[in-house]
């Protein structure tokens, strides 16, 4: 089989939440201020670290004009400590395995950066499945403006099989972009399944291959 097959990151093939909950906490912490808990970092998780800052600040009633120093502050705690707590999902790595046997061409598509990305995907051994990552600065746009899901595409050169992602954001680009979406139902989304546009849903990455031959036939 070929095609092309773009994953999202956070919340798709990693539990990254809980090292981005301790960089944020520790921001926190450098400027005096008191935590926020896991359910309140994992609802700001999506568009990447400076809007991520941005809903911690507006939390804690922390001046604009902090903005630039705190984003700064929180992306040295985070690549510090990028992967100490994140852990795939259960089953990606025989997933992407098995979709690179089959002839698959993989990318992945994230509003991070793309440093940290990298350093994620090197610490949990998943860069060799990945024929391109795009992040959140590889261009002057990010999700769910389509450019970068498209950019991804691009690089891969092959027929543009599927999108596959977790949340509101993920949904929006697939839908802008015209691919198809497949819904990871246990990421950070904040929307029912029910409402959110996608080609089909899916809870276990086990079950992710099987949807593939009718999208091929397609």
């Amino acid at each position: 089989m070929t095609g092309a097959i773009v994953f999202d990151l956070d919340g798709t093939l990693i539990d990254s939440a809980p090292d981005i909950h301790a960089a944020a906490n520790r921001m926190l912490a450098d400027c005096g201020e008191a935590p926020l808990d896991l359910a309140t970092i994992i609802g700001f998780v999506g568009n990447g670290i400076p809007h991520l800052v941005r809903l911690v600040r507006q939390a804690r009633d922390i001046p604009d004009a902090r903005q630039d120093e705190m984003t700064a502050t929180m992306l040295a705690h985070y690549t510090a400590h990028p992967a100490d707590l994140s852990t795939p999902y259960p089953g990606v790595r025989s997933c992407l395995a098995d979709l690179k046997a089959c002839g698959y061409r993989l990318g992945l598509c994230t509003n991070k950066f793309r440093a940290p990305s990298m350093q994620i995907l090197d610490a949990l051994e998943l860069t060799g499945f990945f024929d391109v990552v795009i992040g959140g600065d590889s261009l002057p746009v990010k999700k769910p403006n389509p450019a970068p899901l498209q950019a991804a595409f691009d690089a891969l050169g092959t027929e543009r099989l599927l999108y596959v992602g977790d949340s509101e954001v993920d949904a929006e680009t697939a839908q802008r972009a015209r691919i198809p979406f497949a819904l990871f139902t246990r990421g950070y989304r904040k929307t029912p399944v029910a409402e959110l546009p996608k080609t089909f849903a899916f809870d276990a990455f086990d079950t992710l291959a099987a949807h593939l031959p009718a999208l091929v036939a397609r």
